[in-house]
């Protein structure tokens, strides 16, 4: 059995994840991260401070019915594969997962959090095949919203450049304003799609753009301004969403005009609502993972150690 630990530790969520290279199956636990009521994130050292509680509770729960040794330790280091992407919560799982690699005598690989979230979407769609040829994926969450032309690497397993992104509020960053104006804990995506359920009335929205970038602060000040003036609150949410949902259309139309008609794949914590993923499906037929391997997970991080693994030992072997 060659199994392969993945640790990532976002800024809400500490995760990781066992990855079976022979079988393909895979095992993770995680916790979000405790934030404030009312709060709209954890700023950087309350994020570490929580992960360094969280990590050793993570990891026991893991290995608590697991007896295989690991082969290889992964772990996500920054954001994104941009040279200047740094983010200090993800120290923490670096660290830990080069301590652990020290101490046992094993190969530690790194990778972009971006990285984990696009191979944990391609692992739960099934779709790993595309990691052979090029393809675009959308990455949307509370840090980041992008589309990237992935194309195989020779020195990592793939490269990303961006091609599309917002210029100003990302769209988990819209979900959570929105969600706490409406009074939900956050992060707020959950209960912003449940609220939206509620809405029976016909929306009419107009994505913002720039070419293939979109521009989402006005879906925030249209929802306040709705507030304000007494819409109900199914409503405005049921707006919020399809209004990045407009947003994401157009990006998907935008780069599929100017590099062809590539495979689609949409990761993030924003993709995992129900009312996006349906549409996007309908009209461009992309590709979404379940809701545990949108949200933050080290499930893609432990894919990607697992792959470099292998090609590491394919190189020593070809020698």
């Amino acid at each position: 059995m060659t199994v392969v630990l993945g640790i990532d530790t976002s800024n809400y969520t500490t995760s990781a994840a066992l990855y079976d290279l022979k079988t393909g199956e895979l095992w993770q636990k995680k916790k979000l991260l405790p934030v404030k009521e009312g709060a709209l994130g954890l700023r950087q050292s309350d994020a570490v401070f929580e992960h360094i509680r969280a990590l050793p509770g993570i990891l026991s729960a893991l290995f608590l019915d697991f007896s295989a040794r690991i082969s290889a330790v992964g772990a996500s280091d920054r954001p994104r594969g941009a040279p200047d992407s740094y983010m200090p919560c993800f120290l923490t799982g670096a660290g830990t997962a080069k301590s652990i690699g020290a101490a046992a005598g094993l190969p530690v690989f790194y990778c972009s959090h971006q990285a984990g979230h696009i191979l944990a979407a391609l692992y739960s769609a099934g779709s790993m095949e595309l990691l052979s040829k090029p393809f675009i994926a959308f990455h949307l969450s509370g840090g980041t919203t992008e589309g990237v032309l992935v194309t195989p690497a020779k020195g990592g397993l793939f490269d990303c450049r961006v091609i599309a992104k917002s210029l100003d509020l990302k769209a988990g960053q819209a979900v959570d304003r929105v969600g706490a104006a409406l009074g939900l804990s956050f992060p707020a995506g959950s209960e912003l799609e449940r609220l939206a359920e509620g809405c029976f009335q016909k929306l009419s929205v107009k994505a913002s753009m720039q070419g293939a970038d979109c521009s989402l602060s006005g879906v925030e000040n249209r929802c306040l301004a709705m507030l304000e003036r007494g819409e109900p609150r199914e409503y405005v949410a049921a707006y919020c969403i399809a209004s990045i949902c407009a947003a994401l259309e157009e990006m998907t139309a935008a780069v599929l005009e100017r590099y062809g008609n590539l495979p689609l794949l949409y990761a993030g914590g924003v993709m995992s609502n129900r009312r996006i993923r349906e549409r996007l499906t309908r009209r461009y037929n992309g590709r979404f993972a379940d809701p545990e391997f949108s949200s933050d997970n080290a499930a893609g991080v432990a894919l990607y150690a697992a792959k470099m693994l292998e090609r590491e030992e394919a190189s020593i072997a070809g020698r």
